[in-house]
């Protein structure tokens, strides 16, 4: 019996204190799970690694990351982060987008990013202005923390700017913002130059797509507007442009570099203009003006045309070609320089594609033009068979762009209706090197036809009030 109390009494004393064991484990569960639960509050997604996070979001298309930066602060850090994108190319899932920047009707210059996968055109942020460097030394360091860009006046048509070469110093003083170039280079989009009330500008802003934001960049060492862009070995190559002189708007012949690694400008030999220094008198001499009309980078050269200019004519003056592994400037190849297509005001227009080199020429009609391709081992403009359907723009400063996206030529120009169009050419069946080429003009009834087969509308976009000013395609 006494044995029989004595466990019951066990067993009781065994009752009374469970109650504070089990609310003693209740709470370190409790613990357990705050403990869990913040620090999956800190991760970018709950029980996962933020090793996988990253990986997962690599693989969403780079159009959803607008959305998903509002997710949380971790999330827009992490988007926003080189890590990211890094992954991104480590997975083979990079993006290649098309940036057009175009001026509407107030004068401001617009960017918009074309997504070729989802077809989605993406409005960039704005482009930041500068004052002149004149106007930021008359209002004094009170004036720096107010040079935000509003943009205004982003360029005037190049007709305008030419007849300001004859020496009319008024249209210059009156001058808006205009003239700056586009380069893109390291995964960024560069805008340089330009003219604010006449004064030529050194100033340089990129504009990183991932971060999505306008920054200032290193001063170029000249001020130029107008001038001509060109990558070579990830560096960004500018030449020569013009400058405001004392009679007028003066052509320059300089060139320089920059590094974007190092942010530093190099300065470059100068274009020797050799055809502009063997014309036959001093009148002529004086009455022509050489100027450089485009760039591109081919064959790990720099070939820069050029033309000699009396407004309103222009007279090609072949082409120049750098050569950075000696530092030199050299003739450019004859045929190249003499069959180079023009476009309004004397500008030249190309772009390499699976390095060939292609320009469009719009002399054929007024709603078509030609794509040329140019022959390295003959010297020589060939004809690729089949129409471009451009519509007759002729009081447009730019009716048309060229640009490499996904390894196919593009073309963008403006439809019947006014708006942005992409057009993107079928390799397999116009511009492939299997078909013939023509080395002369002359266009033949059955390539015509075949222009509803080379050409296709890859996107669009309204833009009735909007004029085309230049591309650039970024892989990410």
């Amino acid at each position: 019996m006494g044995n029989m109390i004595s466990m019951n009494s066990s067993k009781t004393r065994t009752r009374l204190s469970d109650p504070c064991e089990v609310l003693h484990g209740q709470a370190c569960k409790r613990q357990r799970l705050f403990s869990s639960t913040y620090e999956d509050n800190l991760r970018l997604i709950p029980s996962l690694p933020d090793e996988i996070s990253i990986q997962i979001l690599a693989r969403v298309p780079r159009i959803s990351y607008l959305s998903l930066k509002s997710v949380s602060r971790a999330w827009k850090k992490a988007i926003l982060s080189s890590e990211l994108f890094c992954v991104r190319k480590e997975l083979g899932m990079m993006e290649e987008w098309l940036y057009i920047l175009m001026k509407v009707n107030d004068d401001r210059l617009l960017w918009y990013a074309l997504d070729p996968l989802s077809r989605r055109w993406q409005r960039l942020p704005p482009m930041p202005n500068v004052s002149s460097e004149d106007e930021v030394a008359k209002k004094g360091l009170a004036a720096l923390p107010l040079r935000m860009w509003s943009m205004v006046g982003s360029s005037i048509r190049i007709a305008d700017v030419i007849m300001s070469w004859l020496g009319r110093r008024d249209a210059l003083d009156r001058m808006p913002f205009c003239g700056c170039s586009i380069g893109a280079v390291d995964g960024c989009i560069y805008a340089l130059g330009g003219f604010s009330r006449a004064s030529a500008m050194k100033s340089v802003w990129r504009y990183d797509p991932v971060k999505n934001c306008w920054t200032e960049a290193s001063s170029m060492l000249v001020g130029r507007a107008y001038c001509k862009t060109g990558i070579l070995n990830d560096k960004l190559y500018v030449v020569g442009g013009v400058t405001r002189g004392r009679g007028g708007l003066t052509p320059l012949q300089s060139a320089e570099v920059y590094d974007p690694h190092t942010g530093v400008w190099s300065q470059l030999p100068s274009m020797p203009f050799v055809k502009a220094q063997v014309l036959p008198t001093a009148f002529l001499a004086d009455l022509l003006k050489p100027i450089a009309t485009g760039m591109t980078s081919h064959r790990g050269r720099l070939y820069v045309p050029q033309s000699l200019y009396c407004w309103p004519f222009f007279v090609d003056a072949g082409g120049e070609v750098y050569d950075p592994n000696v530092n030199s400037w050299l003739e450019m190849p004859v045929g190249m320089g003499e069959g180079w297509p023009a476009k309004q005001a004397g500008t030249k227009l190309s772009v390499i594609v699976n390095d060939n080199l292609y320009a469009l020429d719009p002399s054929s009609s007024l709603d078509s033009a030609k794509i040329k391709i140019y022959d390295y081992e003959g010297d020589t403009w060939k004809v690729v068979p089949g129409d471009v359907p451009i519509q007759d723009f002729t009081d447009s400063e730019s009716p048309y762009l060229l640009a490499s996206l996904l390894g196919k030529l593009h073309v963008i120009t403006k439809d019947a209706n006014h708006n942005i169009t992409v057009l993107q050419a079928d390799m397999q069946n116009g511009l492939s090197s299997s078909q013939p080429l023509l080395s002369s003009p002359e266009i033949t009834e059955s390539s015509s036809e075949s222009e509803g087969e080379v050409w296709r509308v890859f996107a669009s976009m309204s833009g009735r009030s909007a004029e085309l000013v230049s591309c650039q395609s970024l892989k990410l």
